[in-house]
């Protein structure tokens, strides 16, 4: 078995390569995985790509298997999907899921990684971190049966919102997102789509993921009287204005974070693994392959993350695929 890998590392802000690597034979306890496919997370890696992970949040942001700090270098990245080969017997050969960077292969304990269930590709399963994500931002919304909910932000993680938002029984959804071409994932995902200046308004609930002004202002406009925001928008190290003035009081408005580092208080009660389990679970609804907008190969990222940093690249999901001799 092969003792070397590949992995790809920022090595400044704009920049990364990817690098050889020594991997040791796994111990007791600890599994051997060789990557099938990975996913490029685009809001939180192109900031770490860029640079701009503030000082205060460089403890915070720290991936599970990272190597390196910010800004760099560091090898940073948590969707990794592979297959084990060597480890527990109950394991080897089964697809798993891992809190990974882009690396070929990688030795980490047995209870890093989660079984893939049969009915979940591999290839969708790199979703499963911004599937649990929304799992997480609906356990801290905690929508009721008939709400009229807005998701404003259109990207991986607003669309995994929305998605799971389709399946609750007499809630209306509507996407909202300034790119008309988010109207198609809308559909693929089987809720309403219409650009910020046409949502309607009067919603109980309103989540927030375009992680920009504007959007956040627009998300306190389309509530109803006594109506929350759930912010899941993440802005690095830009500060955001926000009009709390006007009718904001008199309208008893509410703006509250979300954040997947942590269970929601209202599910203290589950693991980070039951949370992890449970997106993999719904991740069997092929509608969300909607959220997988492009593909590359693996030694093809140093080239491909500049242009997703930029918007060259409009992407959602950024699948990475691996050679199967690596």
């Amino acid at each position: 078995m092969k003792r070397s890998a590949r992995a790809f590392w920022v090595t400044g802000p704009g920049e990364g390569e990817i690098r050889e690597t020594r991997i040791t034979a796994p111990g007791e306890g600890e599994v051997l995985v060789r990557a099938l496919y990975s996913g490029v997370s685009r809001g939180t890696e192109t900031l770490v790509f860029r640079g701009g992970v503030p000082d205060n949040q460089r403890s915070v942001m720290r991936a599970p298997f990272q190597e390196g700090d910010f800004p760099g270098p560091v090898k940073y990245g948590y969707l990794s999907v592979g297959v084990v080969e060597e480890g527990p017997a109950a394991l080897v050969g089964r697809t798993v899921f891992c809190l990974y960077p882009h690396q070929t292969r990688y030795v980490v304990p047995a209870d890093a990684v989660t079984v893939v269930p049969d009915a979940v590709p591999a290839a969708r399963a790199v979703l499963a971190g911004t599937v649990e994500t929304a799992v997480n931002a609906l356990w801290d919304a905690a929508p009721l049966v008939g709400d009229r909910i807005a998701v404003v932000g259109g990207g991986m993680v607003g669309c995994s919102v929305a998605a799971l938002l389709a399946r609750f029984p007499g809630v209306r959804t509507q996407l909202v997102d300034a790119d008309p071409s988010r109207a198609k994932t809308a559909e693929a995902l089987g809720v309403d789509f219409a650009l910020p200046q046409d949502a309607r308004g009067e919603c109980d609930l309103v989540v927030h993921a375009s992680a920009t002004e504007q959007g956040l202002a627009r998300s306190l406009e389309l509530l109803a009287a006594e109506g929350t925001v759930v912010e899941l928008s993440w802005y690095g190290d830009r500060r955001v204005s926000l009009p709390l003035g006007e009718a904001f009081h008199s309208r008893r408005l509410t703006v509250r974070s979300s954040q997947v580092g942590t269970v929601s208080p209202a599910r203290a009660r589950r693991s980070y693994a039951d949370r992890l389990a449970l997106a993999l679970d719904l991740l069997a609804d092929p509608a969300l392959d909607a959220l997988v907008t492009g593909e590359s190969a693996f030694d093809e990222l140093p080239a491909v993350l500049p242009k997703l940093a930029s918007g060259e690249i409009p992407a959602l999901c950024h699948r990475v695929r691996y050679p199967s001799d690596d």
